[in-house]
């Protein structure tokens, strides 16, 4: 089905997991913006979630990773919508100053952009979130408390909220990360970011989204990468998430209604990243699946090592990728 005329695809860079395009802070987000011009875009929050910027648009779905993977599977339709009434849980953990600063930047963003920011909550006791990097370089983490995330989340909902956006403390790491910094590795906060969002996903089925916050948030003062620069010259990530899920799709169990896997025309995924659900629910849907060679991971999951007979079409560049869709 073309929606509004045109194609519709997915664009996914999974979460930390060290991606040479995508890994970092927004720096996919050029590349699917030119997919947005010409095609519906399906976007994992990861591509375009700059900090204090975003590369969402308006031809863009805003489509968490638990989500995206029901949608793979055919369980959920995505509605496409706008206006999004948005509730911000914050955890109580955040200082006093932090939290204001948390709380100015939801109502710079709610009057300079018009986004509908129409709560916010503080949870009844501590998230309690750990995050560290294994030896493979990959980004993991816990929630000692996710509970009290769950019942702020439900009373967001109770009071007409449609889409969440989470802001948990995250204590600073013990050593810098000049890795990231230069554009290298993975992003050491992305695998536990995505724990939270995920159980927001599965017990409430509503768009989320998660913003890390820092005790210290004095603006970084060196030069660091392109790649990860734009989170080092904000105190706070929280504008892009709530940017993106003004316009996240709502989430429908009714298959008649809105977009289903049925109407994917394409994937695109990292060039050897192809072990996730979204990539084995296509192939079982016979919808043409793109990895592009220009974006590696840590991870060495290619189509030779599991799909050598497979809709996997090897590609150079997301440029050629475009460009093949479209004339097919």
């Amino acid at each position: 089905m073309k929606f509004n005329n045109k194609k519709t695809g997915a664009f996914i860079v999974p979460t930390g997991i060290g991606a040479s395009i995508g890994g970092y802070a927004g720096d996919a987000g050029s590349y699917a913006r030119k997919f947005a011009k010409e095609t519906n875009l399906i976007v994992n929050p990861n591509v375009v979630n700059a900090g204090g910027f975003s590369a969402i648009t308006e031809s863009m779905l805003y489509t968490e990773g638990y989500t995206l993977d029901s949608f793979f599977k055919g369980e959920i339709n995505l509605i496409p919508s706008t206006q999004n009434k948005i509730g911000i849980i914050y955890d109580k953990a955040i200082p006093e100053d932090v939290l204001n600063i948390h709380i100015n930047t939801h109502n710079a963003v709610k009057c300079v952009y018009g986004i509908d920011v129409a709560e916010y909550i503080i949870t009844d006791e501590e998230a309690g979130v750990e995050f560290y990097m294994t030896e493979d370089n990959i980004s993991v983490g816990t929630v000692k408390n996710m509970e009290t995330i769950g019942k702020a989340c439900q009373e967001l909902l109770n009071r007409g909220c449609e889409a969440i956006a989470i802001v948990c403390l995250f204590e600073e790491p013990e050593d810098d990360n000049p890795d990231y910094a230069n554009g290298e590795g993975a992003d050491p906060v992305g695998g536990v970011e995505a724990i939270i969002s995920h159980y927001i996903s599965k017990y409430f089925e509503v768009p989320c989204a998660h913003s890390p916050a820092f005790k210290d948030y004095k603006i970084y003062p060196d030069l660091v990468s392109e790649k990860s620069a734009s989170e080092y010259i904000t105190p706070t990530f929280l504008p892009c998430i709530l940017l993106g899920l003004s316009q996240a799709p709502k989430i429908t169990k009714d298959l008649n209604t809105g977009l289903n896997i049925s109407d994917l025309d394409f994937l695109i995924m990292p060039y050897n990243s192809l072990g996730s659900t979204p990539v084995f629910e296509a192939i079982k849907q016979n919808i043409p699946i793109y990895a592009i060679k220009e974006n590696s991971t840590e991870l060495e999951v290619t189509k030779n090592k599991l799909f050598k007979n497979s809709n996997i079409i090897e590609i150079e560049t997301y440029e050629k990728a475009l460009k093949t869709i479209l004339k097919s």
